[in-house]
């Protein structure tokens, strides 16, 4: 967890977009002004991205952070794929990795170690595409994928839907801590397109003191 960098770290559309949901959104326009100091973190590379989003899938961000300090730590000064990979699924464990977790980041390992996958296209791929091929990936669904989009691609407009925390920030801000569904967060999230993930940040924010990083 990190709160933004220099002002060269800062998406070149964020500004744009930070005004536009201001002017769209009654809710939005009271966040953002709280917020002018911090942005969407600086990118990682994409098998750190994916590994740290495996890692938080269903666990509280507290819990994956503390999960994430052991697990690099294990892994020394460099987190690459073969430094995984050197690592048993013993010592993943001793991180705090469920089972089924310790074989997944193994697997995402090898896919980028054998070059299975090509991490290299991805940026010129539109972001269903891209959400596509990480799918194939063992342990990757789509909450993964589009924290991928977000926080290692950078791209403006994604909803991700299946994301906890999202939901909560919609339910307290929009409907009085009601539970919402996935349409009526939809819904809400019309005004915001196309900056989407720009309103996504924001309202993770609103609930946590440190800024979202994967």
């Amino acid at each position: 967890m990190q709160s933004a960098g220099t002002a060269a770290d800062k998406p070149h559309f964020w500004d744009e977009a930070s005004a536009h949901l201001m002017k769209r959104d009654r809710i939005l326009r009271k966040v953002i002004p709280k917020l002018t100091t911090e942005w969407l973190a600086p990118r990682a590379t994409p098998f750190v991205t994916l590994a740290r989003a495996v890692i938080g899938q269903q666990v509280s961000v507290k819990a994956a952070d503390s999960v994430w300090g052991r697990f690099t730590a294990q892994c020394g000064s460099r987190l690459t794929p073969n430094a995984v990979l050197e690592l048993d699924e013993g010592v993943l464990r001793e991180t705090g990795l469920s089972k089924r977790k310790a074989e997944y980041i193994h697997d995402l390992a090898r896919h980028f170690a054998e070059k299975r996958i090509r991490p290299a296209a991805w940026a010129t791929m539109d972001d269903e595409a891209v959400v596509a091929e990480l799918c194939a990936i063992r342990g990757v669904g789509r909450w993964t994928a589009e924290m991928f989009l977000i926080f290692n691609l950078q791209r403006p407009d994604v909803l991700p839907l299946d994301d906890v925390g999202l939901l909560r920030a919609i339910s307290l801000h929009y409907f009085s801590g009601e539970p919402v569904s996935r349409f009526e967060a939809r819904e809400v999230a019309a005004a915001w397109a196309p900056w989407r993930t720009v309103a996504t940040w924001y309202l993770w924010r609103s609930l946590d003191p440190v800024a979202v990083q994967y």
